[in-house]
């Protein structure tokens, strides 16, 4: 379950990337606050999402 949430969030980081990408291309981002609150979001739930899917059990080679 916690993989499953993890990439889920990892998704949504993408979502939010991708439609700030696209708001840069078609309409120029006059709002600064809007790229940086958004940037916010992508390290919150990326690393939120990194954290949840890593392997909490060491394994020994």
């Amino acid at each position: 379950m916690r993989k499953e949430l993890g990439k889920w969030l990892m998704d949504i980081a993408k979502y939010i990337t991708t439609a700030i990408l696209l708001s840069a291309v078609f309409s120029g981002l006059q709002n600064p606050w809007m790229v940086i609150s958004a940037l916010v979001a992508v390290l919150i739930t990326l690393g939120w999402g990194l954290w949840l899917v890593r392997d909490s059990k060491k394994k020994e080679d």
